[in-house]
């Protein structure tokens, strides 16, 4: 529920929240005392803070409160800031003596909270890691660095504070000149970066070590190098540009996607492959060259919908080079796969598909009629007329509708002599793997 659209009055009763609680085999209901619940997520409070008008909130559902635009109390419309909130150390206390006290029922104690850090201390903090960069003192810098990270692991909202107190162009700066899994970590809980840390990131010397740290360090510090990457090409097309002319690490991405480490790594490589072919053709190509097309084909066979439509959004800008064209028509699952999704996966998935799907089939410059041939005969046999005649008759956005309007036309001078079999059926299909 949006808390813009939330309404509170004073007169929002304070309620007993049951919850489950297991006694020996059986569950049991256990109340929680009101005035140990937030008034807004009417939840048990974790970190309570009390307010100049004397109510007391959990600190995550005000400070939320007052991040999506609201400047009054919920309950006392008062006017209030994020300076007003004092932590109300005697209900936290009490809320974790009755967590204790029922500890039998599988209720867990409250963590005491660590309180929050300040924009002064994170200058402060900045001043010192700038002043041992000036000196050259690499061990300082990893050590305060390493302060500022520990900070950001803490909470949200200190990871928010240090990011709005230009952290990422600090750091960034460190980073250049002593690069370190450590100091990359850092650099991927300030997202996004202003236009001096992106500068910074983007220069030959920082650019070949994240390429390093992608090909060569442990499993978080991969993960977070491509999520350097991801926000880095997503965020503006001039330093996408300076990237995409970067062969390892367009190498190092592909290996990302060949050597899988964790989903979220792969989910950022899709993301960032797609921003790298998009703003550049050569990028394009060399993913192509590189087996990016063969990669995600085998990939979203059975994958979910997060997955697929990445996948699939990689795949169309690909396709739109002659390169990964070449590589699609000649791999046996790219036809029956994209096929396959244009439907029952999601609107954005269909679209991609469809586009793919069309840059494959329809007649290009430099490609032979037999290639074009080869992948209508296959929709065909996959079962896209169907399909295709489905989209127009549910409906779907116009350029589109224009893709499948072609594709149809195109189908139908092939469709008399080719037999149509079940697209989600790939038994007669040689797989490469």
């Amino acid at each position: 529920m949006a808390l813009r659209s939330f309404k509170l009055t004073s007169k929002l009763p304070f309620r007993r929240r049951p919850i489950r609680a297991i006694a020996g085999d059986s569950p049991a209901e256990l109340s929680i005392p009101s005035h140990f619940l937030c008034p807004i997520s009417l939840d048990l409070m974790k970190d309570p803070v009390i307010l100049p008008s004397g109510i007391t909130f959990d600190r995550s559902s005000i400070e939320t409160w007052l991040e999506a635009g609201n400047v009054t109390c919920p309950l006392t419309k008062k006017p209030l800031f994020a300076a007003d909130l004092i932590p109300n150390h005697t209900i936290r206390r009490m809320i974790q003596d009755w967590c204790v006290a029922h500890r039998s029922l599988g209720i867990e104690r409250i963590p005491t909270p660590k309180t929050p850090i300040t924009s002064l201390q994170v200058d402060d903090l900045l001043s010192e890691i700038s002043a041992a960069h000036l000196r050259g003192n690499a061990t300082k810098c990893a050590e305060l660095v390493g302060k500022l990270n520990n900070w950001a692991s803490e909470s949200d909202r200190n990871r928010r504070c240090i990011s709005s107190n230009g952290a990422s162009r600090v750091v960034s700066a460190v980073f250049q000149d002593f690069p370190s899994e450590q100091v990359l970590s850092a650099l991927a809980g300030m997202l996004p970066f202003d236009k001096v840390a992106r500068r910074k990131l983007v220069s030959e010397k920082s650019l070949h070590s994240i390429v390093s740290v992608m090909k060569n360090g442990n499993l978080s510090g991969r993960l977070n190098a491509v999520l350097v990457v991801k926000e880095m090409v997503s965020a503006n097309n001039e330093d996408c540009g300076i990237i995409a002319r970067s062969d390892e690490l367009i190498e190092a991405l592909v290996k990302l996607l060949k050597e899988p480490i964790s989903p979220a790594a792969t989910k950022a490589s899709l993301v960032a492959a797609y921003y790298l072919a998009s703003g550049d053709k050569r990028a394009a190509s060399r993913l192509a060259e590189m087996g990016i097309v063969s990669l995600i084909l085998e990939m979203i066979v059975d994958s979910e919908r997060s997955f697929c439509e990445k996948g699939l959004a990689v795949l169309d800008v690909i396709l739109s080079s002659e390169a990964g064209r070449k590589m699609a028509a000649c791999h046996d699952l790219a036809i029956p796969v994209l096929v396959k999704k244009m439907v029952r996966v999601s609107d954005m998935a269909t679209e991609f598909a469809v586009s793919a799907t069309w840059k494959l089939c329809k007649k290009q410059e430099n490609a032979g009629r037999g290639e074009e041939e080869k992948c209508l005969k296959e929709a065909v046999e996959v079962g896209a007329f169907q399909k295709l005649l489905l989209m127009l008759q549910v409906g779907c956005s116009e350029s589109t509708k224009e893709k499948v309007s072609e594709l149809l036309r195109m189908l139908n001078g092939v469709r008399g002599r080719t037999e149509c079999i079940d697209s989600a059926d790939f038994k007669g299909l040689k797989r490469p793997f």
